[in-house]
């Protein structure tokens, strides 16, 4: 399951570590029904956006109980764990590491207790003014390993104080910049905000309205809610707060919508089955791919994708340029991450681990490759010797993204500036390096258009530097909080007191 979605090509070859996913969250207010299976599947649908570890937690009203581990959602929980995990109330979350280490004392969700129980919180993006909410911290000494547990300790403090979630929530979030999508929770309250800019994407669905039975769920994706069975109702706004509990759904504004959704979801992040902001994320790949073809056109044999993440794009090119398209990359969709390093002689064969030319399909053939980005360019190096080695007469690349130019503070783990490719060559150098006949990328501007999202309420800074909010470069990074607060602490199976 974890790449049938399409992992980011430049993550097939083992020497490269290209851009990682933003993480997935997911909750569900829903008396009667397995809030826990329900989160876990909403979970194994978001699971391409994080796969370092994944969490649980859910309330019976009572207490709050948060299981947790390294690795994937089918590897974290089985039927006697989820059977465990009882109650009307569930959040969950799958990780992708942009601030802490990856390690068991930074997955997902965190938990801290209150004044009569317990909070537990989930964050899908990235906050930029970590340090400075840091030293917000009641108790620095207890430590903390990630933007999320600060927000956590946060909250609960205010909480333990006297005040009432909502209110806690209200009072922090507006200091609170970055991207987030929050989901968290209380004994008996499901709790979701995103950030004024909603950088992140996060929906508001409905369960059971044919059968009656009432239910909420939140989760970063559209996709999510079809695997549960819940009916997409809404966005939720940038700068929204939602309280849902057994009075319903109640909404409250903790800032003024400021609009940048991350362009890059587009591209890559998101499931094709997803929608964003109205527009299908599969029906914008092909629409690039389109573009794509009257922009840049060749003279060539056939269409090619580099699959998963390429093939939309590589339909609506063939489509528009009229060359047949053809699956000539055969993807091995059992290798995932692995945390087994390969040895010399395994290394050297570097792509095939994860993709096989067919050699009938594509020998003697001018091929027009379509991926859809290039970060350090090992990846694309190393597949068009592979095309070539198979018998390729011409390798033509296509990129359905604009050149990766600048990192991404908002929860994607790009390279450095100095580590992009395209940030230190020219397009031509970058054809040169990676042994390509020709190789273009999709205009900017072109990109926007198939998203049918006006520009200005995108943050493209990925892609041309322009930031929506302010960051100061050197606050950031992974392990940041380790300098502020010292090693952060954690434990197997936490829980609220009864």
């Amino acid at each position: 399951m974890p790449y049938s979605d399409g992992r980011l090509s430049t993550d097939l070859d083992p020497l490269e570590r290209g851009p990682q996913d933003a993480c997935g969250v997911f909750g569900v207010w829903a008396p009667g029904e397995e809030v826990s299976k329900l989160t876990y599947f909403g979970l194994y649908a978001l699971q391409h956006r994080g796969q370092e570890s994944a969490g649980i937690a859910t309330s019976d009203g009572k207490r709050i109980v948060v299981y947790k581990d390294m690795g994937l959602v089918s590897q974290v929980f089985n039927e006697a764990t989820l059977d465990s995990l009882r109650g009307h109330l569930a959040i969950g979350h799958c990780r992708y590491s942009t601030t802490g280490a990856p390690v068991w004392e930074n997955a997902q969700p965190t938990f801290y207790t209150a004044r009569e129980g317990g909070l537990a919180l989930a964050h899908n993006g990235n906050l930029v003014n970590t340090p400075e909410l840091a030293s917000m911290l009641p108790d620095r000494r207890h430590g903390a390993g990630t933007d999320t547990e600060v927000v956590t300790n946060l909250l609960a403090a205010r909480a333990k104080d006297g005040q009432p979630v909502e209110d806690a929530a209200m009072e922090l979030l507006p200091q609170v910049k970055g991207a987030f999508s929050l989901v968290f929770m209380d004994e008996d309250t499901l709790y979701a905000a995103r950030d004024p800019q909603g950088i992140r994407p996060f929906v508001l669905g409905r369960l059971g309205q044919t059968s009656g039975a009432g239910g909420w769920v939140v989760a970063s994706e559209t996709a999510a809610l079809d695997i549960v069975g819940a009916t997409l109702v809404r966005e939720i706004d940038p700068g929204e707060l939602l309280i849902i509990n057994g009075d319903g759904v109640r909404s409250r504004r903790f800032a003024e919508v400021q609009r940048k959704g991350c362009l890059f979801e587009y591209v890559y992040l998101a499931r094709p089955d997803t929608t964003i902001t109205g527009r299908n994320v599969n029906s914008t790949r092909v629409e690039v791919g389109r573009r794509l073809a009257r922009e840049h056109p060749v003279d060539a044999d056939l269409v090619i994708p580099v699959p998963e993440s390429g093939t939309p794009a590589a339909v609506g090119y063939a489509e528009a340029s009229g060359i047949p398209f053809a699956q000539g990359l055969v993807k091995n969709s059992y290798v995932g991450r692995t945390f087994i390093q390969p040895s010399q002689t395994l290394r050297q064969l570097g792509i095939r681990l994860k993709l096989n030319p067919l050699r009938e399909v594509i020998e003697g053939r001018r091929l027009v490759v379509v991926d859809d980005s290039i970060v350090r360019g090992n990846t694309q190096r190393a597949l068009v010797r592979m095309l070539r080695d198979a018998g390729a007469a011409e390798v033509h690349v296509r990129i359905s993204s604009p050149p990766v130019l600048w990192p991404c503070y908002y929860g994607i783990d790009f390279a450095t500036r100095a580590e992009l490719i395209a940030a230190n060559l020219s397009v031509e150098e970058i054809a040169e390096s990676v042994d390509a006949d020709s190789l273009a990328y999709v205009d900017l501007d072109e990109l926007i258009a198939a998203s049918e999202q006006p520009k200005d309420q995108l943050c493209r800074a990925c892609f041309d530097g322009v930031y929506p909010l302010q960051v100061d470069a050197d606050s950031q990074g992974k392990y940041l909080l380790e300098k502020v607060c010292g090693t952060p602490e954690g434990s197997t199976l936490a829980s609220s007191p009864k």
